[in-house]
């Protein structure tokens, strides 16, 4: 939204759709706030508006205790738009500037840290530096009102070089020390050495459906589901760990609730922002389902499965991977092969939490196999698009452009459209791909009364942009209903 008339009107509503989208600065008070914030309206004159927390506060402003605005859900402007903007702001989220600096970041971009740096200020009115500075903050927030560590550990842990900038940039954000911050709020209970944390999400937001498409795909050792509860261990850029990620009920608030165990607590916010990836908890439901109920045919399954979101990724070489084994054959069978895959590297976490045992296996741990089990060409095609992986040479990543990983991939012998644009879907969270290769998703438009040939339905479908993914999933669960399964399909031509 980038008209200040509309936004002021989001604002006078209190629309919380548009929460994360942009944030009120108010001139008079000195405070940014989320659309949605309770507080008394400010007049229209006094008010200007801002694309991210970042830029507010590099105007000077301060973040708003009430409503929380670093808080909100993310926007999802990141996913939508496929450009540098985009890719940069998904790696930031992940913490590549925290570990690599801005030469970092502006190396993956292919630019310059001068020139990435004025495409940023100019699109976002922040730096990288200052987008990270941002999350840094919300980093350390969430760490002093959700756990009771040491304030020093927490320093560290949000991504800070000393105490003293910890302690200077979270009374400039928040004017408030970090032991005031933290005396206002008291901690969710968590088991001990885990972290607790609330992960808001855009309602509505169908978490039986993407409960059932992870239960699906579920790992033994590597992911778990019990009851509302997926469980999972991460690879990390410090270390391993596990999360576990309990989802709320259709009546309940659009909240998830996160249980972390890390090795190394520098990497909270990169876990954090790949669950959220993994849950499309950023996503526009109520935008996204006004353009796709525009079509008669969707209008149906739009209303029946609202909040329908597209399972994202906490690691792209593992989706990759998971793709490569699913080609041609069924969900279980995928399962089974990932599981095999699993075992066979057998890259067991360092302390065992439960059931979760296992890291599902690394590119290079992959390419060194002596064998892998499966058809000959299919484990060729896995083994050399692993050592790829490993030397660099292929990055699957969300700071990729579609159309560059789809190239990219498709280049390579053994990977078709099907498995690339799955892959951009997933790993970059691209809202706008039709898989029109997949046998279920044919099935499920036929259902629907829409045409089932690839052409066909890649004509009608150019009325569904920029949300095509998400019309996808809906004929998905069209084919499974009308094979009488869940949102886990018995045969399709590549749905891993």
């Amino acid at each position: 939204m980038a008209d200040p008339e509309a936004q002021y009107r989001a604002v006078v509503t209190r629309d919380a759709r548009f929460d994360g989208q942009f944030v009120t600065a108010v001139r008079t008070t000195g405070i940014y706030c989320r659309p949605a914030c309770p507080a008394r309206t400010p007049m229209r004159r006094n008010v200007d508006f801002y694309p991210t927390a970042a830029a507010a506060q590099a105007a000077g402003y301060r973040a708003c205790r009430r409503c929380l605005p670093d808080a909100a859900p993310g926007s999802p402007e990141w996913n939508l738009r496929a450009d540098t903007v985009g890719a940069a702001m998904r790696l930031i989220g992940d913490g590549v500037v925290d570990r690599e600096g801005v030469p970092g970041l502006a190396r993956r971009l292919g630019y310059t840290p001068r020139h990435l740096g004025r495409m940023m200020t100019a699109e976002l009115g922040a730096s990288p530096l200052a987008l990270a500075r941002a999350r840094r903050a919300h980093t350390a927030r969430v760490l002093l009102t959700a756990t009771t560590l040491p304030i020093a550990d927490i320093a560290f842990a949000a991504g800070f070089s000393s105490v003293r900038q910890f302690n200077d940039t979270v009374r400039e954000v928040f004017a408030a020390d970090p032991r005031a911050l933290r005396a206002r709020h008291r901690p969710l209970p968590a088991p001990s050495g885990r972290l607790s944390l609330r992960l808001p999400v855009r309602a509505p937001f169908a978490a039986d459906a993407l409960l059932a498409f992870l239960t699906a795909r579920a790992v033994p050792g590597v992911e778990q589901i019990q009851g509302r509860t997926y469980s999972r261990t991460l690879r990390l850029p410090a270390g391993s760990g596990t999360v576990r990620l309990t989802l709320p009920g259709p009546e309940a608030q659009p909240v998830v609730t996160a249980v972390l165990l890390l090795e190394q607590l520098s990497d909270l916010a990169p876990a954090v922002d790949r669950c959220r990836r993994l849950l499309d908890a950023d996503a526009d439901p109520v935008g996204i389902e006004q353009a796709l109920a525009a079509d008669p045919a969707l209008t149906p399954s739009v209303r029946a499965a609202p909040g329908l979101r597209v399972p994202g990724a906490v690691d792209g070489p593992e989706i990759l991977l998971r793709a490569l084994l699913g080609q041609q054959v069924s969900v279980a069978a995928a399962r089974t092969a990932a599981t095999r895959l699993a075992h066979a590297v057998d890259d067991r976490l360092p302390d065992p939490d439960g059931e979760l045992t296992h890291l599902f296996p690394s590119p290079a741990a992959v390419a060194a196999l002596p064998t892998i089990a499966g058809p000959r060409r299919r484990a060729q095609t896995i083994r050399e698009a692993s050592a790829a992986i490993a030397d660099g040479s292929l990055i699957v990543d969300p700071g990729r452009r579609t159309a560059d990983l789809e190239a990219d991939l498709i280049a390579r012998p053994g990977i078709g459209p099907w498995t690339a644009g799955y892959v951009a879907m997933r790993v970059i969270g691209d809202p706008d791909v039709l898989l029109t290769g997949d046998l279920m998703l044919r099935q499920g438009a036929a259902a629907l009364g829409l045409p089932e040939d690839p052409a066909g339905l890649t004509a009608r479908a150019a009325s569904w942009r920029p949300f095509r993914s998400y019309a996808g999933m809906h004929l998905w669960r069209a084919g499974t209903r009308t094979a009488g399964t869940s949102m886990a399909p018995t045969i399709t031509a590549a749905h891993p």
